[in-house]
């Protein structure tokens, strides 16, 4: 079928949903919602065979749903109506929850319901639970929908006499936080109810202030409301019976003035923060979450776990070079196997665009934070003494899939959409991508990926080889799964001989071409690039990092570009690595 997705942003679910349509041999197309009739004249353009709307924050109109079955993806489940379900379902702590898809209708989430699926709802998030059991739970409902429809004979089932839950919007008010009587569990769930996106609105330091993100802190204690330490750019606050952890601040909008964006609380602070003590997390915390890093390390015998959780998988100077010595202390452990990311949620999202956009000179600080990246992913690449795994738990993007491929092996959880490709923020792209992302897929399929820049799922990244196993669990059991992985890899007899011919294709590959030389002529690319005012990437990285509407759909997702495929060579002249795990 030639289905269409109607959407207000080409967001994680929408890419989701497109990569896996696609997978199962739709034709698949997507228009961008960009206002003043964008959706009834690209339907009626187009004519699809179904529409389908993932994320849209409009209603489709009159003359679209009268004239064209139009499946709408609710994140709630069946009789749940609202624009803040999912963030009820966080702040209310919700032990389950549901996805429905249901047919437009002229109510609002009212119409016929063509699948449902039921989902878990951890302590995590909204935006970590969209895109994980939300994303999953959606994607089951929405392929039960789609061949429903297929079908031809299938029914959907109206919703008269269903109990009908209408929640209104999530306000401010309902979110804000009373430091001095609210408990820590309160906090929390206020925190993860808006962590990404609105924030929740506090006053802080003279000033007010969107609080992104929160996390339990074990021991450290203090007045109510009163800030007790900072850590890898976090800061830490006192509830009423302990304290939270709070990454990312963002700045209210003046009226009339720019908008804002998200930075590391300790970076959007600046000359307001009071001297505090930087409390560096317990090497190793007892119980593991009951203090927030957002890097750790742990063993299980010959294998170690070196993870890490940074906010929307951005990694900045700091991080990066955090990470990277996190990395060389790792590789100083007597083991074997090494496990390099492991947690849920964002795997890398490449340079952080914000930090990059705050700072006083952001062509300073590009190439200050492409370097941090390049040193980063050379480590991995140079590592010869034992064998490396990158282990995805959501989604990559950019820098961050190359990352992953300079490990010896990808192991990525299935619900996983990877995007390699830099070309959409205006980028060449460095992170050894023109030594890493060849040698797997080949130089013609790397050279269509970049060009085309679009999202692959996880099933496809592994048939170009991307990605070397794919991990069929939830969310929340993918941990503990890449850990039961790990220990069966180290405990082969083969893992010594795997580690020396891994070592000696490493130093042929020196002699051929030095990493040295790729390094040095993608940076001559991206110095150009970020040094020129007049470059894309400054309007583009700006765009991004204020959340500025894009004007209209974008080229490679219009229906016109739909029947474009990415061969699939059976892997043929790629220049791979040694044997699989």
């Amino acid at each position: 079928m030639h289905i269409l997705l109607v959407a207000s942003a080409f967001n994680s679910l929408t890419q989701r949903v497109h990569t896996e349509l696609g997978d199962r041999g739709h034709a698949v197309s997507v228009v961008l919602d960009s206002g003043e009739g964008a959706l009834a004249e690209a339907v009626q353009r187009y004519e699809p065979d179904l529409v389908i709307a993932p994320m849209l924050k409009t209603a489709i109109p009159p003359e679209v749903w009268s004239a064209h079955t139009c499946l709408v993806v609710h994140p709630g489940p069946v009789g749940d109506r609202g624009p803040s379900s999912l963030d009820w379902a966080v702040q209310e702590e919700a032990g389950r929850w549901g996805v429905t898809v249901l047919q437009a209708a002229a109510e609002l989430d009212a119409g016929p319901v063509w699948a449902t699926a039921e989902l878990a709802v951890p302590p995590v998030g909204k935006s970590d639970l969209y895109r994980n059991e939300v994303s999953d739970a959606a994607l089951t409902a929405v392929l039960l929908a789609v061949e429903r429809f297929a079908s031809g004979s299938y029914v959907p089932q109206s919703q008269e006499g269903t109990v009908c839950h209408a929640r209104p919007y999530l306000r401010q008010e309902q979110r804000r936080i009373d430091w001095q009587s609210d408990p820590t569990g309160t906090v929390l769930r206020k925190l993860r109810a808006g962590d990404s996106n609105p924030g929740v609105l506090d006053e802080l330091l003279g000033a007010e202030w969107f609080l992104h993100g929160g996390h339990p802190e074990d021991e450290l204690r203090g007045r109510p409301g009163e800030l007790l330490a900072t850590r890898a750019g976090a800061i830490c606050r006192a509830t009423t019976d302990g304290a939270v952890w709070i990454p990312q601040l963002r700045p209210r909008r003046s009226p009339g003035g720019p908008a804002t964006f998200k930075l590391p609380a300790t970076l959007a602070l600046v000359d307001r923060l009071p001297a505090l003590p930087e409390v560096p997390a317990p090497p190793d915390p007892h119980p593991p979450g009951g203090t927030w890093t957002d890097i750790r390390y742990r063993e299980e015998g010959p294998a170690g776990f070196l993870s890490f959780a940074f906010p929307g998988g951005a990694m900045s100077t700091t991080q990066c070079r955090r990470l990277l010595a996190a990395y060389r202390t790792a590789c100083a452990r007597p083991t074997s196997v090494l496990v390099l990311g492991g947690a849920r949620d964002f795997f890398s999202n490449g340079i952080h665009l914000n930090v990059i956009e705050a700072a006083a000179d952001p062509a300073e600080e590009s190439w200050a934070n492409i370097n941090a990246m390049d040193d980063l992913v050379e480590a991995v690449l140079t590592t010869t003494d034992r064998l490396v795994v990158s282990a995805l738990g959501g989604n990559a993007a950019a820098g961050g899939v190359m990352l992953a491929l300079a490990a010896d092996e990808v192991w990525c959880r299935a619900g996983a959409v990877l995007n390699p490709h830099y070309r959409l923020m205006g980028l060449y792209g460095s992170e050894y991508w023109t030594y890493s992302l060849p040698r797997r897929v080949g130089d013609a399929v790397a050279e269509q990926l970049v060009r085309r820049a679009l999202p692959v799922s996880a099933a496809t990244g592994q048939r170009l080889g991307l990605v070397d196993r794919l991990v069929e669990c939830g969310p929340q059991d993918f941990a503990a799964e890449v850990a039961r992985l790990a220990a069966l890899t180290a405990a082969l007899p083969a893992v010594q001989a795997r580690i020396a011919a891994k070592k000696a294709e490493r130093e042929r590959q020196e002699a051929v071409k030095p990493l040295a030389s790729y390094r040095a002529q993608e940076l001559a690319r991206m110095r150009r690039i970020f040094f020129d005012p007049e470059q894309p990437y400054h309007a583009l990285r700006r765009a991004f990092v204020r959340k500025e509407a894009q004007p209209g759909t974008p080229a490679q997702l219009l229906p016109g570009a739909r029947t474009a495929t990415v061969p699939l060579p059976g892997r043929a002249g790629a220049h791979h690595r040694n044997g699989g795990l």
